[in-house]
């Protein structure tokens, strides 16, 4: 909540844009098409990665039947690499709201992974959607065919199903792997398969946008699988990522709201995010300190359990049970 408040402080005390200029990148913006920079899908595809986006994909996660929780492990997934994750947005199987998303988040951010939308059904539109957001066409990827044949098992449904016989059944499956392709370009650059015991393939467009399944467990595995090919590209390529160090205190944010002023105000230059958080209905709220440098961070414990009242916990909410024990102990 404090980070929050002071971010908006900061936002509140910038000087107001001048709505008389418009800038270079706007221009060129209004001026695109298909394809949303100046830098190629190469160049995407290789340079050092400091940003990354979410993009959910699906109307069942609009809706409420699907619960995501896919955005949540990409979030974690890139704090432990120290990718900043600017980004999480939830959309729906829209073709106009695909393309929009796409070409603005390749444009904007580092590392882009969407999630959904890939199935054998006519609502599965993500591969066509992205095709068509950057001028390529869809083609049966044919690496990603012979595994499918050779990994994928028949539907109990569907006993008598044949590779060799052009059915709807076989048109169905073959959705899945008619990726967006730039023939111009590596194909080996474009389909990923981090696992020889997966047929799916991760799609890399644009040189930067990787399309993954909406099934966690798939979701999961291949972004995990992705790790070996992003760290070299890391900003700190031996990948020690974020640290975050949580201090639980029983005073009232607004107790602690004015040393936490200043203490984020001293560290913001050492690359330090100080965040204070409410635990409703609870009886400790929760300080965080969060940054690169752990040695600086673990300088910063004892001032701050000090001006706090608290102490250093593992996981938010471990010493819940305190107050009880020490009450039925007496």
């Amino acid at each position: 909540m404090f980070s929050r408040l002071s971010q908006l402080a900061r936002h509140l005390s910038r000087p107001l844009p001048n709505y008389t200029h418009t800038s270079a990148a706007a221009v060129s913006s209004a001026g695109r098409g298909a394809m949303t920079s100046s830098s190629t899908a190469d160049e995407r595809n290789s340079r050092t990665i400091h940003t990354a986006a979410c993009l959910i994909i699906g109307d069942e996660v609009l809706g409420g039947k699907t619960v995501d929780t896919n955005s949540a492990y990409m979030a974690k997934f890139c704090f432990g690499l120290g990718m900043a994750l600017k980004r999480i947005e939830v959309i729906a199987d829209d073709e106009d709201e695909i393309i929009e998303a796409v070409r603005r988040m390749s444009n904007n951010y580092d590392f882009v992974v969407t999630s959904g939308g890939i199935g054998p059904t006519h609502d599965d539109i993500t591969y066509q959607s992205i095709a068509k957001a950057f001028g390529l066409k869809l083609k049966l990827h044919q690496e990603a065919y012979e595994r499918m044949k050779k990994l994928s098992k028949p539907h109990p449904s569907q006993p008598n199903f044949s590779w060799d016989e052009d059915t709807p059944a076989r048109k169905a499956k073959l959705r899945m792997i008619e990726l967006p392709t730039d023939e111009s370009r590596d194909l080996n650059k474009q389909a990923l398969f981090p696992h020889e015991d997966l047929w799916v393939p991760v799609a890399c467009v644009n040189g930067n946008v990787h399309i993954l399944p909406g099934v966690p467990r798939l979701f999961e595995r291949l972004l995990d699988g992705l790790k070996p090919l992003l760290v070299p590209r890391l900003s700190d390529p031996e990948g020690k990522g974020i640290h975050r160090i949580l201090i639980s205190t029983p005073q009232a944010e607004s107790a602690v709201a004015p040393y936490l002023t200043e203490l984020a105000a001293r560290v913001e230059p050492k690359g330090v995010k100080v965040g204070s958080y409410p635990r409703w209905g609870k009886k400790r709220n929760t300080v965080t300190l969060v940054g690169r440098d752990q040695e600086f961070l673990e300088s910063l414990v004892a001032e701050v359990e000090k001006n706090v009242d608290g102490h250093r916990v593992t996981v938010e909410g471990e010493d819940d049970g305190e107050e009880l024990e020490q009450l039925t102990s007496q």
